[in-house]
């Protein structure tokens, strides 16, 4: 008898995946939408995008270490590891830029910076930006793992004699 697949590793990845896809990215546009606002009401959305920049970085953590798991399992499945590990990579680089914006955007929440918190804004939103251009990346190549080289997906027998 075999586990079902919810418990296979590499299945976990894909789950947790995509919160920090959608999270980050709304997040990025919020901080960015918020900058064209008046004041009032540019700080609702200031917080909002701070709020999903704060779930979506620990969202990305654990899809960090979720890819992790699952790197063991699909990179000997591959015709070429590399994408895995330029994937890898790109993940690690993202995860770390919104967590150092993250920590900037709290310290200028809490009042931690006194010197030029717009200045710290503006930094916050371009560390923003540089992680969602690495998630772009790190999704395409992502893609590629599975879709180009079926990357952690069962391939069924030619006649599927398993599924009758």
């Amino acid at each position: 008898m075999t586990e079902p697949a919810f418990w296979r590793t590499e299945v976990w990845h894909p789950l947790t995946v995509h919160f920090p896809i959608a999270l980050l990215t709304f997040a990025t546009l919020l901080k960015l939408f918020a900058i064209f606002l008046k004041p009032a009401s540019a700080d609702f959305w200031q917080k909002a995008g701070s709020f999903l920049l704060y779930v979506g970085t620990l969202a990305a953590w654990l899809s960090f270490f979720t890819g992790d798991m699952a790197e063991g399992i699909v990179s000997r499945k591959l015709c070429d590891p590399t994408v895995l590990k330029d994937h890898e990579i790109f993940a690690e680089l993202l995860t770390y830029t919104f967590t150092i914006a993250a920590l900037l955007d709290m310290a200028q929440r809490n009042n931690l910076v006194k010197y030029k918190p717009r200045l710290l804004q503006v930094l916050v939103i371009l560390m923003m930006l540089t992680g969602t251009g690495f998630l772009i990346y790190a999704g395409h190549l992502g893609a590629q793992v599975v879709y180009q080289q079926a990357g952690g997906v069962y391939v069924p027998s030619a006649n599927c004699a398993e599924f009758n």
